[in-house]
Formats: C-alpha cells, structure tokens, sequence
C-alpha cells in the first residue's frame, strides 16, 4: 500500500469487505462521517451501485427473480457495473483529492464469484484487468464474522436478496476466501472483527486509519 499519508494530496480510496450482515455499509458511512468532522472531503459509495448505469444493474444482480442467473453471467455484470463506478465517480472523486469510501470492491468478486462459486481465479482476474486497470483501493477493512450471525442480522432487518439465498455452505466458502484474500495482502487487508457492537468496530477503524496516516508521517520525516 502506497499509503494514507502520501495520497491525500490526490485522494484516497478505502473500501469495507465482509461477508452478509458484517455491518459494511454502517462502518463505511460512520468512517466517512468521522473524516468529514476532520475536515477531510468524502465521497460514500456501493458496489454495484454508484451510478445510474450501476444501480440498473445492481437490481438485475440482486433480484430474487433471476434465480436462475448463470455464474458467469453474475461475474460480467459486476465487471460492467464496476467500470462505469470507476469512470463516473470513484476517479473523478480521486483526481480531486476526495476520500472515496465505497462498501466493497474487487476482492468482492473475487470471494464471492471466485471462492464461493468456483469460477476460475485466473479469470476473474483476467476481467479484472480489463474492467480496472488493476486498480485496487489504498486500504481495505475486511469485517469479519461467522456466517450464522452474518445471515441472521441481515434476516432481523429483512434485508433479502438473490445471493443471501444461498445455503450456508456458499456463504462459508466466501468468508473462507475473504480470509485468503486478506492473508495474500495483509499490507493493504485489514482484519477487523465484526461480532462486537458497532461503536467498539469503529473504534477500530479508526485505530487503523490513524496508525497508518501516523506510520506514514513517521516515514516521511524519518520519525520512530
């Protein structure tokens, strides 16, 4: 990771992975409500979502009519939805030095389309490059959490859609590979454990991303 404190002249890009019901868009809006008090400019988005083109395609992605949706069909969608989010709002946000904070983002598909329904990685990141350039945020906060728990949050505020159909097995496998992902690059995925109260995980969020911004001031004036 390039780092906090060496991108905030040109934004900085911050995504909440984790699988159903670990709270993502909760932290994600508390992190940019934080900053703004900071005085810091936030742009607050989802994955797909984030334009009107996006949004169209979210509703297809997450209706429970389109059970019957092909596995590579879902990939290409979330591909599309991501490029017209990074076209129309998340570099725009950037270029003029906006945090953007957005409730998830490749290493989504990644576990989801590649971890839980075992299309081929290699594929996936191959889409990937074409759809991002290999783009990838400057830090990601993985909330962690046991599928259960995850799925029964989410069935207490009757939040329902195509994928939180799928058996908990399904589930399992992503978690498993959120987990991986996060291993594979610790530097930029940061484990935050989701099943504590949601003021003691934005504590920790914001433990993070004070360390780093610290972390990265130290190196710059050669401090610690």
């Amino acid at each position: 990771m390039k780092g906090i404190k060496q991108k905030l002249g040109r934004g900085v890009f911050i995504s909440f992975e984790g699988i159903e019901g670990t709270g993502k868009s909760t932290q994600a809006r508390l992190l940019s409500e934080y900053l703004a008090k900071k005085g810091r400019k936030t742009v607050l988005t989802e994955e797909p979502g984030g334009t009107p083109i996006s949004l169209q395609i979210r509703k297809v992605l997450l209706s429970t009519k389109h059970k019957e949706m092909d596995y590579l069909t879902e990939l290409l969608l979330y591909n599309a939805a991501r490029i017209q989010h990074i076209k129309e709002k998340i570099t725009p946000a950037l270029a003029k030095g906006n945090i953007v904070i957005t409730d998830r983002f490749s290493d989504s598909t990644a576990a989801y389309q590649g971890y839980g329904r075992g299309i081929s990685l290699k594929l996936i990141d191959s889409l990937d490059r074409i759809a991002t350039g290999r783009m990838r945020p400057d830090l990601s906060i993985l909330l962690d959490l046991d599928v259960e728990t995850g799925l029964m949050r989410n069935k207490h505020i009757n939040k329902v859609d195509r994928l939180e159909l799928e058996d908990v097995k399904f589930h399992k496998k992503v978690r498993e590979g959120f987990l991986k992902l996060a291993a594979k690059e610790p530097k930029r995925i940061k484990l935050v454990k989701a099943s504590r109260g949601i003021e003691a995980v934005h504590k920790e969020v914001v433990r993070i991303i004070n360390s780093i911004a610290l972390n990265e001031f130290r190196r710059e004036h050669r401090l610690g």
